[in-house]
């Protein structure tokens, strides 16, 4: 997806090394205190980078705080939960690679809408000022056009699963 990832853990060196290889991160770091994990985060949001924080302790929360977006597992301490500013359901965090897809296609729609209107409102407008339009054709061309983008979003809507017709 394109995404740096970092663990930053509690634990002894070691075990946080041989779980980052396992998992695949490109960075593994231990023994970090509360303190250290946040500084890390605010660290990377300095030389402007966008952080998404992924945390289920009290450790965690003042690294959720710090980042662009603190993900809290709906599975974690209280703490954890009330610093992040988004809470996963259970501990899978598969959740979250979903919840990151849905964003950017979400973001991606967003745009082509918002190009799209203003795309087809200055060209109304343009025609308009010049006498190509008359007020009926231009309110049409607006609410076709606003229809149009309307349908777009509805690529957003989960699909309906095809029944096989067995009960």
């Amino acid at each position: 997806m394109g995404l740096k990832t970092a663990l930053l853990s509690g634990d002894i060196q070691a075990v946080t090394t041989s779980v980052g290889r396992e998992l695949g991160v490109d960075e593994a770091i231990g023994e970090l205190l509360p303190e250290q994990k946040a500084k890390w985060v605010s660290e990377l949001r300095e030389k402007g980078r966008k952080v998404a924080m992924v945390g289920d302790g009290i450790n965690d929360a003042p690294a959720l705080v710090e980042a662009n977006v603190g993900i809290a597992m709906g599975s974690g301490t209280d703490v954890a939960r009330e610093s992040a500013d988004v809470i996963l359901i259970g501990s899978d965090l598969s959740k979250f690679v979903e919840t990151l897809r849905v964003a950017r296609r979400c973001r991606g729609i967003i745009v082509q809408n918002f190009v799209g209107t203003l795309v087809v409102d200055s060209i109304g407008v343009g025609m308009a000022a010049f006498g190509f339009l008359n007020p009926l054709l231009a309110a049409f061309i607006h609410v076709a056009s606003e229809l149009t983008f309307i349908l777009n979003s509805t690529r957003l809507l989960p699909g309906r699963a095809i029944s096989s017709g067995h009960s």
